[in-house]
């Protein structure tokens, strides 16, 4: 049965934060596999997980400034990771199931936001590349180790309102544009959830995407301070002049809320933002919900198949 993409009143908004979320929740004994925990809203994420009991496995791209970032924090590992280079998730995919553990969530929080053209890998956008490619073959590479009911959190965003897939130039090979890019990939990254819930729920894992929300993290490195005035982002001084930006604590609320919530038990395959179920909107001019691209089934099959011939990863290679 579909999980309707509706509210569910959750009592929650957007100015909840992560610790707020997880009051009363105990996670002592859970495990939370956590890309990109260690900056901006992840790290918060980190810290609210690992403050509930839950043992938090950081892989990082930079581990000795991830090692910095968590210093002091309870029950919280760093591995080495880079989502842009399949060898490298391959290899600490390797390492974790070496361990042995059980994992209870995987939160695909790292990502890249319009970067100047940039090639990985056999010459794929960095953008899909790291933010989808990575994830996808992540998660397909830890399999075994997801324990019943366990869930994948997939960290996409408003911006997948820009950009359905391009199936006929994924890659940019025809022109590149930063803002496009990042709205296919995050667009995948919902397309992502989406099936690896029709795939998984029967194993007793269930899958979720969301939207964080804006907050003015290290996610907005490769933006130009003078883009981010013309957006009315920040001020001359580089101050938020935008009083609907979150806090990072705020912004870490809807991917923990959608990986421990007994709110969301028994659900899956939805988008979520303001720690709830969005609602469907495909009008341009109303703010917030989630494009019907973005969680269309057909789309979402398409998308898990070209993802694992290029990646040559699939866990449910038989279903597929």
């Amino acid at each position: 049965m579909n999980t309707p993409q509706h509210h569910i009143g959750s009592g929650f908004g957007a100015h909840t934060t992560a610790a707020e979320v997880l009051r009363g929740i105990d996670l002592t004994g859970k495990l939370a596999v956590l890309t990109g925990g260690y900056s901006g809203i992840g790290l918060e994420a980190t810290r609210a997980l690992a403050g509930a009991g839950a043992q938090v496995v950081v892989p990082a791209r930079r581990p000795e400034a991830a090692r910095a970032a968590v210093e002091g924090l309870e029950n919280v590992e760093v591995d080495e990771l880079d989502l842009g280079d399949l060898d490298s998730v391959r290899a600490f995919a390797e390492r974790f199931l070496a361990s042995g553990r059980a994992i209870d969530m995987i939160i695909g929080n790292a990502g890249v936001m319009a970067c100047p053209e940039t090639r990985v890998g056999p010459g794929w956008e960095a953008q899909f590349a790291t933010n989808h490619l990575g994830h996808f073959a992540l998660v397909n590479r830890l399999w075994p180790a997801l324990a019943d009911g366990a869930r994948v959190v997939s960290v996409s965003s408003g911006g997948h309102r820009r950009s359905p897939i391009r199936w006929d130039d994924i890659q940019f090979e025809n022109g590149y544009d930063k803002w496009e890019a990042y709205g296919q990939a995050k667009t995948a990254n919902v397309l992502f959830a989406v099936e690896l819930d029709r795939l998984a729920k029967a194993s007793g894992v269930r899958a979720f995407a969301l939207h964080p929300g804006g907050i003015l993290t290290p996610l907005q490195r490769h933006l130009p301070k003078e883009e981010m005035v013309a957006f009315g982002w920040i001020d001359e001084e580089g101050k938020p002049v935008n009083d609907s930006f979150k806090t990072p604590e705020q912004g870490a609320s809807t991917e923990v809320w959608a990986a421990t919530s007994p709110q969301l038990d028994g659900a899956g395959g939805v988008y979520c933002e303001d720690c709830d179920i969005a609602e469907p909107n495909d009008d341009p001019e109303v703010p917030g919900g989630v494009r019907g691209y973005a969680v269309d089934p057909e789309q979402a099959t398409r998308l898990w198949q070209l993802s694992a011939d290029l990646t040559g990863v699939n866990a449910f290679a038989a279903a597929s």
